[in-house]
């Protein structure tokens, strides 16, 4: 049982942890220290309901619906497009750290954000269900304790990233760290989008 948890950990861990559209989104969040819990909260719970769904079997329906993949591939290439030219534009007006503190997105538009990042990823769908689903079904009869290992990685992971970025505050007050930030998280986003869009 133990075996199996750990397992499911750090199979959850190795597949999260990299820097991509959702990761890049919390890591702003933290820094910005604005709906860290909300943003953080979607995050972890989409990813519990994805990991619970591929254990429960649906990769199986997800494996035979292409077309689906496809739609919401295109979606999400729609939107990192313009998440990521977003946050270019932000780089090239500048402002420091204290000043996004001061103000910025609405929590439902954070919220909104953060639910478009997690769902419109078709990544998600083959990793989190598709291949955490298969290999947790490969546990025989602990395959529940590899999916607590992996919902363990995601809640720890996400915690960790938005609160965690707090640290880093200090680092990045200036105004010019900001907005290489952003040039990074805006080129992020457009990179996956054009992964996205060439199929890969």
């Amino acid at each position: 049982m133990l075996g199996t948890l750990v397992t499911g950990l750090l199979t959850g861990l190795g597949l999260i942890v990299a820097i991509g559209a959702q990761n890049a989104f919390v890591l702003r969040q933290g820094l910005t220290r604005r709906h860290v819990g909300p943003v953080v909260a979607v995050c972890a719970v989409s990813d519990l309901v994805l990991i619970a769904a591929g254990v429960a079997g649906i990769g199986t329906i997800v494996e035979q619906a292409g077309w689906v993949i496809d739609v919401v591939r295109w979606l999400g290439v729609a939107f990192l497009t313009w998440y990521g030219v977003s946050a270019l534009l932000r780089a090239r007006r500048g402002g420091s750290l204290q000043a996004a503190t001061g103000e910025g997105a609405s929590l439902g538009r954070a919220v909104r954000t953060a639910v478009a990042l997690t769902w419109l990823n078709p990544h998600v769908y083959l990793d989190t269900v598709l291949l955490l689903g298969s290999v947790a079904n490969a546990q025989q009869g602990s395959r529940w304790w590899f999916a607590v290992g992996a919902c363990a990685a995601s809640v720890l992971w996400f915690t960790g990233l938005g609160y965690g970025a707090r640290l880093a505050h200090r680092v990045l007050a200036t105004e010019r760290a900001w907005q290489a930030l952003d040039v990074l998280i805006g080129l992020t986003m457009l990179g996956i989008a054009l992964t996205l869009a060439l199929g890969a």
